[in-house]
């Protein structure tokens, strides 16, 4: 690995990937690497708590790290890789607050509260990064906060402090001649001269807009209020189709004999070991032979007599 991220999510590390990537240092790890690698939740999680990890099955592949939550982990990173430098991305903390709580914290707060959201942003992940995120994880949570901002980030004060409390000890424990304080406004020049590549042609990219992310996680709050709405319609709408009313159109012979199955497999599985067969084989060609018989003798019978018996 050549280049670690230091800086916390919200500071351009979106642009700041796919830069690294465009000056030759890719793969670059984002949390978005989770996304398309769920099974990843779990070393991070693990390596928060001290357990042993495994750093080179995880990140041997990449050249570079940014963002949430490899940030948290910069000084492991550089005990493993001790020719690779350093950036420390920032900005101003007061709007890096904002963007922060009305981005990643909202988002979280929706998933932790919501299956049906868990499930949209599971496949949205899966059809962007390809790997469904949607199932249950305590990695943001337990790294970024509740590990991180001791689960007062909603205190506006409190969570700025301890954003600047990091840039300070990076800036402390990182050698000045390994590291880079970098704002992405800043653009390819200070970048490119501390990783000692030339500039590209290209502009420097600019993306993963809060506003942009805003409007996103309002599209998901919208649709895991409505699809169980129309869920629940739909399967009205199947109730009325499978329980037709005597004199509906649907109520024909195929359909009552669909129902006189489902019947007999309710009963089959009410009843133990009774064989399955017998209730579900249709009539036997000797079954309907004997009820023919029987209608042709009603038919056969006058009107106003009585059979023997009757």
């Amino acid at each position: 690995m050549k280049v670690i991220g230091a800086g916390f999510g919200r500071t351009g590390t979106w642009s700041l990937k796919v830069a690294l990537e465009m000056l030759g240092f890719g793969p670059c790890y984002h949390m978005t690497e989770v996304f398309a690698h769920p099974g990843h939740a779990d070393f991070w999680v693990s390596a928060w708590r001290g357990e042993p990890a495994d750093w080179e099955g995880v990140l041997g592949d990449y050249e570079a790290t940014v963002d949430w939550p490899a940030c948290n982990f910069y000084e492991e990173l550089m005990e493993q890789n001790p020719g690779s430098k350093v950036l420390l991305s920032v900005r101003d903390p007061e709007s890096w607050y904002e963007s922060t709580r009305t981005t990643v914290y909202e988002l979280s707060k929706l998933l932790d509260s919501s299956t049906m959201a868990r499930l949209i942003f599971g496949l949205s992940s899966l059809l962007v990064f390809g790997g469904f995120a949607g199932g249950r994880s305590s990695l943001v949570n337990d790294i970024i906060w509740r590990g991180t901002f001791h689960g007062h980030f909603e205190d506006k004060t409190y969570a700025i402090e301890v954003y600047n409390q990091h840039n300070d000890e990076v800036k402390r424990r990182v050698p000045p001649e390994r590291l880079l304080v970098y704002e992405v406004k800043e653009g390819w020049e200070p970048l490119c001269e501390f990783l000692g590549v030339p500039e590209p042609d290209e502009p420097f990219p600019r993306l993963n807009d809060a506003a942009q992310m805003r409007r996103g996680i309002k599209v998901v709050r919208v649709l895991a209020a409505t699809l169980p709405v129309a869920l629940l319609v739909l399967l009205s709408a199947l109730v009325v189709l499978l329980w037709p009313s005597a004199s509906s159109p649907l109520n024909s012979r195929p359909v009552r004999r669909l129902r006189s199955l489902g019947r007999g497999v309710r009963r089959w599985a009410s009843a133990g070991r009774r064989p399955l067969w017998p209730e579900l084989c249709l009539p036997t060609t000797r079954a309907r032979t004997s009820r023919s018989a029987r209608r042709r003798g009603r038919r056969a019978t006058p009107r106003g007599t009585h059979r023997p018996g009757g």
